[in-house]
Formats: C-alpha cells, structure tokens, sequence
C-alpha cells in the first residue's frame, strides 16, 4: 500500500522544481485510474455541478454531494493527495466553514478543502483548527452572476496588484497551496515566483508549480464546452488512461500548457 502525498510533499516538489499534476475526479473508478498513472493531485470540485449534474453553473452542489463524491474518489486512491470544494454559500462564517470543512476530512476522507476568494478571515480560522487550506483566486466560478462571464481576471495593473496582495495574503494566513485560474501567464509567474507554496494554474501559463485540468475537459466528453485554455488529450491516445499519462507528462515537462492554451 503506497503513502499518500502530503502537502508537505507537495511543497518540497515546488522546492525542488518538480511540476504538480492534478486533476478533478468525482468517483472510485476514475479515482484509481488516475492514481495508476502517478498524478500528484485529485481534485473533487464543484465542477461536478456541470460535468456530472447537467447543470449551468457550480451554485446548486451541496454540501451533501460534495462530501458523497470526495468519499468515492478517497476509497479508491493509493497515493494523490485530495482536495475537495467547499461548495457555494458552505463558508459564509468561519464557523461554518469549519463544520463544512470537518464534513469533507471526516466524512469525505479529503485531506484539504479549496475556497474561492480572499477569505482571509476564513483561511486562517481553518487552519487554526487544523484544517489544510487551498487558496482560489482570479477566475472565481461560484461568482459567475457577480462576474457575468466566464473570463480572464486580472488583465488590467490595478486588478493584477490586488491579486497578487491576496496572494500574499492567503499564504500568510496559512494557505498551503494556491490555484490561479483564467489569469495571465505573466501575473501568473509572477506570482508563483513570489509565494512559497505551491501554485496550482488552470488557464494561468506554463509557469505556474504545477497544472490542473477537469477531467472530463481533457478527455473531451460530456456537455460543457472544453475551455481554450484545456486540450483534448484523447486525441492521440488510443484510451483514457494513455490519455491521462500523457497530460501528466506533458505537464511534468513543461509542455503543457502552450501559448495556445495559454492568456
């Protein structure tokens, strides 16, 4: 039986200069596929609200389907670290975090949970419970009818320095790893090279500590359009699991992502 990853691993890979794979998964048997092929994270997002639920957005999931869907991918995986959301309205109060929060490790077997948004406050209750907490900021989906779009964030300077003093902000509060998403490869260096955790991007360039994607998004199925900022893995694999090798290579050799996926 192997040892999961801990976070602590996956900082010392940020030290080394070693990339981070991670992808979302919503069950046991994509769980332990993609754990065969030695991706380093298992995200279980509230992207399953549109990937496996049929809905528009990630606001519907629950508490409920979260802690179910990160029970599912726990039991099956041998050695990725997991993630789970905290899912829309979970966190309004550090209190309430906390109790959603001890769901998703207690129940959900998850060994951090993710929250979108500078909520300093919010961050650094968690940890002074002991809750592992990843930071989420630039394109926020839980958001979408503030942000209206689903669209790159951070493009102007104004915007690019607040993002960048959240940044700080969270890893002072004591987030242990940080996802960028839909921002410019440029703040998105900028602001890996400047934090000591790792950084996880997702539209963010190639020079972020490591690369996230949704599953089903690389494999190019299901109903939601794949973003610019993923690629069709399936491509040129003859299956899912050489699909899924092949992100995690092109990822650990910085091949991944290329300017085209990139902002």
């Amino acid at each position: 039986m192997l040892k999961p990853l801990s976070v602590t691993d996956l900082t010392a890979m940020k030290q080394r200069g070693e990339k981070i794979t991670c992808l979302t998964a919503y069950d046991a048997s994509f769980s332990a596929l993609i754990d065969k092929t030695g991706i380093d994270v298992m995200l279980v997002g509230d992207s399953l609200g549109m990937v496996v639920q049929g809905h528009g957005t990630t606001l519907p999931v629950t508490m409920n389907d979260m802690v179910y869907h990160a029970r599912c991918v726990s039991k099956a995986r041998q050695r990725a670290f997991i993630i789970a959301d905290l899912p829309f309205m979970s966190y309004i109060t550090p209190v309430i975090a906390a109790q959603n929060a001890a769901r998703l490790l207690q129940d959900g077997e998850a060994q951090m949970v993710k929250l979108e948004g500078a909520r300093i406050e919010i961050v650094s209750f968690l940890v002074d419970q002991g809750v592992p907490v990843c930071g989420h900021l630039g394109l926020l989906p839980q958001s979408i009818n503030q942000l209206g779009s689903y669209k790159i964030q951070g493009k102007e300077r104004a915007d690019a320095e607040k993002m960048i003093a959240d940044a700080h902000e969270l890893e002072q509060a004591g987030a242990g790893l940080l996802v960028l998403e839909c921002v410019p490869a440029a703040l998105a260096k900028e602001i890996s090279s400047q934090l000591t955790i790792p950084v996880i991007g997702i539209g963010a360039g190639v020079d972020c500590d490591g690369q996230v994607l949704v599953l089903y998004d690389m494999l190019d199925i299901g109903t939601v359009k794949r973003p610019r900022f993923s690629k069709n893995f399936m491509c040129d694999a003859v299956g899912i699991e050489e699909a899924i090798v092949a992100y995690h290579q092109a990822v650990k050799r910085s091949q991944f992502p290329t300017l085209e996926h990139s902002f």
